[in-house]
Order: C-alpha cells, then sequence, then structure tokens
C-alpha cells in the first residue's frame, strides 16, 4: 500500500529487537530519579516491617545506617525522612525538638553518610495527639496561621540539625512563604523548600498512616488537602507555592493525576517531583504476592508513567527493588 509516493510507515521496523528500540525510547529511568521514603523511630534493634507496605520498615536510629547503606549500594542517592516521635500532644511540639527523632536522625545520615541527600518532611501529623496536619480550634478545625508558627518551628530545627531540603506537606495557606522568612530569619538561606503544592484528598494514603501512626483521630483532611475532582486548580496551587518561593514543586499521589502531574510541568516549566505513595505500592506489592502482575515489569513501567509524564524526580517505595532491577539491565 502507498501513501502518496513514499511506502507506508511501518513502526514495527523500530521495534523488532531491544537495540532498535533503545535508539528511539524517549524516556529513562534510573536509580538517580528516586527519593526513598525513611521512617524513623526511638528504641534500640528496631526494624519493623510495616504490614500493610511489605519490604518497607520503621526503623530505629542504631539501625539507621544499614538501612542508608544499602540504599546507596543501590545507587539510590536521596532519601526523605519521617519521624515517629515518643511522645504526642494537642500542638505537636515534639516535631520541633531540637533533639527529636528526625533531627538526630539528619545529623546521623550527614556525618555518617555525607553523600545521601537528606530531604525532611515538614508536618504535624505525626507528632499531635489528635492526628491533624496543625493546631485545633474548639471546634477541630485546623487553624492556618497559628499552625505556619508551628511549621516554621519545625522547619528551622530541621535545617538546623543538617536537613537539605524542607518539605511541607501539611497543605496549610501561605506555609512556603512563612517557611522561607522563617528559614532566612534563622541563616538558612541556601536550604531549598520543595512544596507538597498538589495534594490531594486521596483514599491511596492508608499504608502510609498505619507507617508513619499518623491517621487522623476524627473527621479526615479534606477541609486542607484538595478535591481529587479538580486539575486546573492543581496547577494554580503549584503556581501559589512557586510565587511565594517554593524550589521545586509536588503533585500526589502520582499515578491517580499523571494528567495534573504532566499539567503543572507543562504549564509552570519548574522542577517537579511526584510522590509514588503507599496505597500504590501496596496494591501492586499484593498482587504480585498473588501471582496476578509480574512486579518488576509493574514497577519499572509505573515509574517509567510517572517521569513520562513530567516528574523530575520520584519519591517511591519501590527504590530499592527498581535500582537493582535497572542495574541487572545495564
Amino acid at each position: 500500500m502507498q501513501y502518496g509516493t513514499f511506502p507506508a510507515y511501518r513502526p514495527r521496523r523500530m521495534r523488532a529487537n531491544e537495540t532498535v528500540r533503545q535508539f528511539i525510547r524517549e524516556t529513562e529511568i534510573s536509580a538517580k530519579d528516586f527519593i526513598y521514603p525513611l521512617f524513623v523511630k526511638y528504641g534500640t534493634g528496631c526494624r519493623d516491617e510495616i504490614p500493610s507496605m511489605p519490604g518497607v520498615y520503621q526503623v530505629s536510629l542504631d539501625n539507621l545506617m544499614a538501612e542508608i547503606k544499602e540504599l546507596q549500594d543501590c545507587g539510590v542517592m536521596a532519601v526523605l525522612l519521617f519521624g515517629i516521635p515518643q511522645e504526642k500532644d494537642a500542638i505537636g511540639s515534639s516535631a520541633w525538638d531540637e533533639h527529636g527523632v528526625v533531627q538526630d536522625a539528619c545529623r546521623m545520615i550527614r556525618e555518617q553518610a555525607p553523600d545521601m541527600f537528606v530531604i525532611t518532611d515538614v508536618c504535624m501529623c505525626e507528632y499531635t495527639s489528635h492526628g491533624h496536619c496543625g493546631k485545633l480550634d474548639e471546634a477541630g478545625n485546623v487553624i492556618n496561621d497559628a499552625t505556619l508558627e508551628l511549621l516554621c518551628k519545625e522547619a528551622v530545627s530541621h535545617a538546623r540539625a543538617g536537613s537539605q531540603m524542607i518539605a511541607p506537606s501539611d497543605m496549610m495557606d501561605g506555609r512556603v512563604a512563612a517557611i522561607r522568612h522563617a528559614l532566612d530569619d534563622a541563616g538558612f538561606q541556601n536550604v531549598p523548600i520543595l512544596s507538597y503544592s498538589t495534594k490531594y484528598a486521596s483514599g491511596f494514603y492508608g499504608p502510609f498512616r498505619d507507617a508513619a501512626d499518623s491517621a487522623p483521630a476524627f473527621g479526615d483532611r479534606r477541609s486542607y488537602q484538595m478535591d481529587p475532582a479538580n486539575a486546573r486548580e492543581g496547577v494554580r496551587e503549584a503556581k501559589y507555592d512557586i510565587a511565594e518561593g517554593a524550589d521545586m514543586v509536588m503533585v500526589k499521589p502520582a499515578l491517580p493525576y499523571l494528567d495534573v502531574l504532566y499539567r503543572v510541568k507543562s504549564e509552570t516549566g519548574f522542577p517537579t517531583v511526584a510522590y509514588n505513595v503507599s496505597g500504590e505500592y501496596s496494591m501492586v506489592k499484593a498482587a504480585a504476592k498473588n501471582g496476578w502482575i509480574d512486579e518488576r515489569r509493574v514497577v519499572l513501567e509505573l515509574l517509567t508513567s510517572i517521569k513520562r509524564a513530567g516528574a523530575d524526580m520520584i519519591i517511591t517505595y519501590h527504590a530499592k527493588d527498581a535500582a537493582r532491577w535497572l542495574a541487572e539491565e545495564e
């Protein structure tokens, strides 16, 4: 069959073998694209597997560096730290304790593994007795501006302990500007902010709340996290945070919001991170355990889709396995 004077286009010619497929491959992923979430806790000898997240652990500080070495051996060079405190109260005061678990973890990693890049999550939900992301009023609503003061304390304490990037996940209005001013005033002008700018009120966070012990004691977080139906709003949120001083923005979750990720990256042109969240991870693990899917093939496919949609970096619990699989393919 002829199209005009040219022979018919036959794309299968460029799919005939792996070498030819690599010639025209548009998207490549590597271990350098991954940020691994780490849950640190008090105690000794702890490496407690999270039941809803097989292969992911809460680790005590005496086991932290073994986890860091494993990541480095895989080629993963960035971590996102979450802390599980010993005590909780109404305002989450453990969050800015200079010797809190995240602060101590920062110091340990910076001293013993200086090549590992340390990002710290800044939020109140792991530290409050009620599990919400800030200070509450008498009716149980999060008070925006009072919460900003607490977040600033937490961010500065993390930077003082050695955090190399601050990642506020609370979704309070104005928190990027407030944290930027607080960091600058404390002498941390060169510590960047990765904002959870486009964070949806998602059903995919369940296993994480087990891991971080951060489930709300009542109600939910839909009054401050985004409506899953809104894409244009997600782009606006990213632009707001960029205007306030964010250095990178994030879309969370990743897979149900690839369209939003694409739009955020396309419309802002800004460094963009996607969080491949706990529920996405656990679904893959459960299906693989039942023999319904090829875990390796599916994980690499979904991570490629996230990067193809616009992510410069991917926060993922699959990082260790994916990095090993990719190394085997080299």
